[in-house]
């Protein structure tokens, strides 16, 4: 069923919105939310919390690219519930690895920070990557959207790890003086 189709489902309050969502996107959100989590379980609960979360709203959302449209939904659900389970300790996996590598080139946390200026930051990055060759933005994509290990990384777009860790390093850092010259306070 094509995407279209299934939010029309949503808009129609059709429960086969979510059957249709599961049998087209359940693998692929479950694998995204397991690279977050590592956790079968909680996965799987991310995952359907993102099918209720599509469900409230949807109307009056009218997503054009729906797989992205759950992918945001699930990120931020994962990166929520990995924050809570991991509020007191802390551990190194591929979620927490990739943040400290974006540390030092991200602005400075801000309490009084708002959706718009973190939409803002993100508009600034895609227009970073947008100036960069289609196989670096793709390992950043991956490494840094989908917190792939830089060795899946670098095997996914044809490359060895070592290149991969060279190129996200190199990136950073021009990422880095881009959002100098954008006006951030790194």
């Amino acid at each position: 069923m094509e995407d279209r189709e299934i939010v029309e489902l949503y808009w129609m309050r059709n429960e086969d919105a979510i059957t249709q969502t599961d049998r087209k996107y359940g693998n692929f959100l479950s694998g995204q939310a397991y690279r977050i989590l590592k956790n079968r379980e909680d996965a799987d609960e991310c995952r359907n919390d993102t099918y209720l979360q599509a469900w409230n709203t949807m109307p009056p959302q009218r997503p054009s690219y729906l797989c992205a449209y759950l992918s945001t939904i699930l990120r931020r659900l994962s990166i929520d519930l990995y924050r809570k389970k991991h509020a007191e300790k802390r551990r190194s996996d591929e979620y927490a690895v990739a943040l400290s590598e974006l540390e030092e080139i991200l602005p400075a946390k801000n309490p009084a920070a708002d959706i718009v200026s973190l939409h803002t930051l993100g508009d600034t990055i895609s227009a970073y990557l947008r100036t960069q060759p289609l196989r670096n933005r793709n390992l950043f994509i991956l490494r840094y959207f989908f917190f792939d290990t830089v060795e899946e990384a670098a095997k996914h777009c044809g490359i060895r790890a070592g290149n991969a860790r060279t190129i996200l390093h190199r990136m950073r850092q021009e990422l880095k003086q881009y959002l100098i010259q954008e006006g951030y306070d790194l």
